[in-house]
C-alpha cells in the first residue's frame, strides 16, 4: 500500500473548442516570462534600460527553441527516422523533446545578434539573464510531468512519481521524479548565482559561466538516474558526457576571464549611461553654467545665437533724438486771469 506519491495528470492537453491547450507549452511560456522579468530587473540594476532584455529575447527565444529541438532530434534521430517512424513527428515540439544544450547554444547566438544590434556587450547581458534562465528551466521541467516522461528508476519513496500511461513503451509504476529533482536544482542554481553575483561582483560573463557550471553538476547525477532510451559512450549517457565537457569549459572560462578582465563592467548600455539630452548644448558651456556665473539661461543662448552681436562688440550709438521744445511763454493776460 502506497502511503504517498506524486500523481501524474490524466492528460497533458485540454481543448478550448478546437484549440488545444497543452501543459508542456504553458510551462515553456511561463518560464520565458519569468526569465525576461527577472533579467530586466537585474539589467536595470546594472545600469541598463528597462525593456532591453525583452527586445533581445525576441531574438534569443526563437533561436533557443529551434536549437533545443535540433539537439533532441539529432541525438535521438531513431525516434523520427528509423523504420516505422514518421519524420513529420520531428516538428511536433508540443509532444516534448527540447535539449537544453542546443537551446542555450543557439539561444546565445540569437541573443548575440540582438545585443550587437543594440550595441550592448554580450557577456554583461548573459550575466543579467543567467538566474532567470535557471528559473525558466525549473518551470519548463514541469512540462515533462504533464507528458509523463523523463522519469528515473523505480522507487518506493514517499515522493515517487506514479506513471499511469503505457504509451511509447512506458510501464506504469512508481519512479524517481527526476523532473522534480532538476526543477528544485535549477531553483537552487538561480539563488546561488544571485548570491555570488552580489557577493563577488561577477562580471564579463562569469555569472553566466557559474550558472552553466552549477547546472551541469546537477544534470550529471540526475541524468544518471533516468531510464529513458539514450546513446551511451563508455557506459555513460551522452548527456552525462555533454555535462562534463560543458562544466570544464565553464570553469575554465571563469578562471581565464577573472585574470584577463577582473571586476565588473561599469557601463552595460551606453545610451542609458549617457542619458538623453533635451537639445543641442553650446560647445563653450551650458545654460546651467551661465546661470551659475551670474547670468541667465536666456542670456547664455543669446550670446551664442546666430545673427546676434557678440558680447565683445561695441554697441552702436543711438541716433540723436530731437530735444523737446521749451514750453512757450504764456501771455501776461493769461497769467493774471489765473
Amino acid at each position: 500500500m502506497e502511503l504517498a506519491y506524486i500523481p501524474s495528470p490524466s492528460r497533458g492537453v485540454l481543448y478550448l473548442g478546437p484549440i488545444p491547450l497543452r501543459g508542456y507549452a504553458f510551462c515553456i511560456i511561463i518560464g520565458v516570462f519569468i526569465a525576461v522579468w527577472l533579467g530586466n530587473r537585474r539589467w536595470v540594476a546594472r545600469g541598463g534600460q528597462s525593456g532591453t532584455v525583452a527586445d533581445i529575447a525576441v531574438w534569443a527565444v526563437p533561436f533557443g527553441l529551434v536549437g533545443g529541438r535540433l539537439y533532441h532530434v539529432i541525438t535521438d534521430y531513431e525516434l523520427y527516422f528509423s523504420p516505422g517512424r514518421d519524420w513529420v513527428d520531428a516538428f511536433k515540439v508540443w509532444q516534448g523533446g527540447l535539449g537544453i544544450w542546443g537551446a542555450i547554444a543557439l539561444g546565445a547566438l540569437g541573443a548575440w545578434i540582438g545585443a550587437r544590434r543594440r550595441g550592448i556587450p554580450m557577456p554583461a547581458y548573459a550575466d543579467a539573464v543567467a538566474p532567470g534562465i535557471a528559473l525558466a528551466q525549473a518551470m519548463g521541467r514541469w512540462g515533462n510531468w504533464f507528458n509523463q516522461e523523463l522519469y528515473g528508476r523505480e522507487t518506493h519513496l514517499p515522493w515517487a512519481l506514479h506513471i499511469t500511461s503505457s504509451e511509447g513503451g512506458r510501464v506504469p509504476g512508481y519512479y524517481h521524479p527526476t523532473f522534480l529533482y532538476e526543477s528544485l536544482w535549477c531553483i537552487g542554481v538561480a539563488f546561488l548565482v544571485m548570491w555570488a553575483d552580489r557577493r563577488f561582483k561577477l562580471g564579463h560573463g562569469r555569472a553566466f559561466a557559474l550558472y552553466v557550471a552549477a547546472y551541469c553538476v546537477g544534470r550529471g547525477w540526475i541524468e544518471y538516474m533516468r531510464v529513458d532510451d539514450a546513446h551511451h559512450i563508455l557506459g555513460l549517457r551522452l548527456n552525462d558526457w555533454t555535462a562534463l565537457v560543458v562544466f570544464l569549459l565553464a570553469v575554465t572560462y571563469m578562471i581565464v576571464s577573472s585574470r584577463l578582465r577582473p571586476g565588473r563592467e561599469e557601463i552595460v548600455e551606453p545610451l542609458a549611461a549617457d542619458g538623453p539630452t533635451d537639445g543641442p548644448v553650446a560647445s563653450g558651456g551650458s545654460a546651467e553654467g551661465a546661470v551659475a556665473s551670474g547670468g541667465s539661461a536666456e542670456g547664455a543662448e543669446t550670446d551664442t545665437g546666430a545673427g546676434k552681436p557678440a558680447a565683445s562688440e561695441p554697441k552702436a550709438e543711438p541716433a540723436d533724438e530731437p530735444k523737446p521744445k521749451a514750453p512757450a511763454e504764456e501771455p501776461e493776460s493769461a497769467t493774471k486771469k489765473s
